[in-house]
């Protein structure tokens, strides 16, 4: 049975927020938590979270909610590392096959659509074909990224100054349109970087 995994990559260092911004409160929960929440609604198979070594009380968040946490010796030092971690997690212990195929999106992403993922992870397995899917709102692209599994290595092989998107725009990819799948006042694709957008977003601060 062809499966999917997603992984979230959370081993930054919130240098724009001032603060562990996944942490943050929203709605009496961890941002991280929302975004996590999202993943466990879709129909995806494995939920991967890599965080960086020592930090214990993301990790602490990441266990409770459920999700399968890495912790890499080393810390990555950016979210391509990050993804590698999650793949070599996946590679000994899931043994995924070439029909499989793997989801990315940042950690900090809680509004992230469930029914967005669902249809990436639908269109990958009714089409055939290899291609990445990317999905698609109001003309602006957005997170997840959906991967077949059989450019992992691809992954692997990225020099030290390239990151994934080097994979996703210079693949077979596809965008994916997903505007019926929110209303006018969802953002999906918005992620928190800083006090700002936060503020933005949930009037919070």
């Amino acid at each position: 049975m062809p499966r999917t995994f997603a992984i979230l990559p959370a081993a930054g260092h919130s240098t724009r927020m001032g603060q562990p911004k996944l942490l943050m409160p929203l709605t009496g929960r961890p941002l991280v938590r929302h975004t996590i929440e999202a993943w466990q609604r879709s129909c995806v198979d494995h939920l991967i979270v890599v965080v960086r070594p020592g930090d214990q009380a993301l990790a602490d968040v990441v266990q409770a909610a459920g999700a399968v946490l890495v912790v890499p010796e080393i810390p990555p030092p950016d979210m391509k590392a990050s993804i590698q971690a999650a793949l070599r997690h996946i590679e000994h212990g899931l043994l995924p096959e070439a029909h499989d195929a793997f989801l990315v999106a940042p950690a900090d992403m809680p509004c992230l659509s469930a029914a967005v993922i669902n249809r990436l992870i639908d269109k990958h397995f009714s089409s055939g074909e290899a291609s990445i899917l990317v999905p698609v709102i109001a003309g602006r692209r957005g997170h997840p990224v959906l991967i077949p599994w059989q450019f992992a290595a691809d992954v692997h092989c990225l020099p030290a100054e390239a990151g994934l998107n080097v994979i996703v725009e210079g693949l077979n990819s596809r965008l994916i349109a997903c505007e019926d799948l929110v209303l006018p006042d969802e953002y999906p694709f918005a992620d928190i970087n800083t006090p700002e957008d936060f503020q933005r977003l949930f009037g919070q601060s």
